[in-house]
């Protein structure tokens, strides 16, 4: 063989592998999300875009580097049990959960999968994480906020409507969050001068029951505390406010778009930002372990005047120059 053809020769072969590997289609990495609201929920579908543009500022596109796999709960403690075990057994490269009872059912399901969570009230009292600076495990996140800012409702709802002296407190029962955030308002209320009364939201119809009795007596407020369950029964507790001329006040701004009083709460929409950072970081692999969990750096205070003028309540003007959104 000449010595040009075996210099052309030898340089083909190293080049070939080369060009080779250029022309293989980019890996795919996946990415679970678990989400207690119905499909069609118009505030978590804004979520999950928000999520999934981040995402793609980030260098993932869906169908090209990613995968995205959604499941959608509508907030049953059986649905979200199903689908924390299909996610965990598909074994995706990181899941995004929202909420403490999704976290909880998936770290049942599995400790191995990086979980991301959003809106979790208290994640160390609920044993998903070690500590806020070091998780410890497969999860981590941005918390929705501390019992601490459950007071300020009561705070609101007074100032709002001056002759409340009794208010019923919607939470879920059955998770830790529930009973944490009604303690820290049955605390201050005496300070407030409001009776607080709880109220389970465990169905459509203990809710329906519950504000109906309660509303048969005169000054009367509700405070809607945070959970999956009063999420999803979001257009009910509002819709039952209007009806009983009750003022309410509201976790997260959602039921005030949606034709809610007033509410104080973080930027949830924000946080599905954020966590697209985490997973973005755990799929150019960070661990969660290393990964601190983070609180909330703003609050929002919203206020829909229609509701307001419909209720004839209000609102002091010092609530309104402070407030984020005003709906007119």
């Amino acid at each position: 063989m000449r010595r040009r053809e075996f210099i052309a020769l030898v340089g083909g072969a190293a080049v070939w592998p080369v060009s080779a590997r250029a022309q293989q289609p980019e890996r795919i990495r996946r990415i679970g999300v678990l989400i207690p609201r119905a499909a069609n929920d118009s505030a978590s579908l804004a979520r999950v875009v928000a999520f999934e543009d981040r995402l793609q500022q980030l260098g993932w596109t869906k169908g090209r580097n990613v995968g995205i796999d959604i499941r959608w709960t509508g907030g049953g403690a059986e649905d979200i049990r199903k689908h924390s075990a299909e996610l965990a057994g598909i074994a995706p490269d990181a899941i995004l959960a929202h909420g403490g009872a999704t976290v909880g059912r998936l770290l049942t399901a599995t400790r191995a999968t990086p979980i991301v969570f959003v809106a979790v009230t208290d994640p160390v009292g609920a044993g998903f994480v070690d500590s806020l600076a070091r998780p410890g495990g497969n999860a981590t996140g941005f918390i929705l906020f501390e019992y601490s800012l459950s007071g300020k409702w009561l705070d609101l709802l007074k100032q709002i409507s001056p002759g409340v002296t009794r208010a019923a407190v919607l939470r879920d029962p059955a998770i830790g969050a529930g009973t944490g955030q009604f303690g820290v308002i049955q605390a201050v209320a005496p300070s407030i001068g409001v009776e607080v009364s709880p109220v389970n939201v465990r169905d459509a119809g203990e809710i329906e029951r519950a504000i109906s009795e309660f509303a048969r007596f005169s000054n009367g407020g509700l405070i809607v505390t945070g959970s999956a369950l009063t999420a999803v029964h979001r257009n009910l507790i509002v819709t039952l406010a209007a009806k009983h001329k009750l003022p309410a006040v509201y976790f997260e701004r959602t039921f005030v778009t949606d034709g809610g009083l007033i509410s104080y709460g973080p930027d949830v929409l924000d946080q599905y930002r954020h966590a697209a950072g985490y997973v973005d970081r755990i799929l150019k692999g960070e661990s969660p372990v290393d990964l601190p969990v983070q609180a909330p750096t703003k609050y929002e205070l919203v206020i829909n005047l229609r509701t307001a003028k419909a209720l004839g309540v209000t609102i002091p003007p010092s609530l309104l120059t402070r407030a984020d959104e005003v709906i007119e």
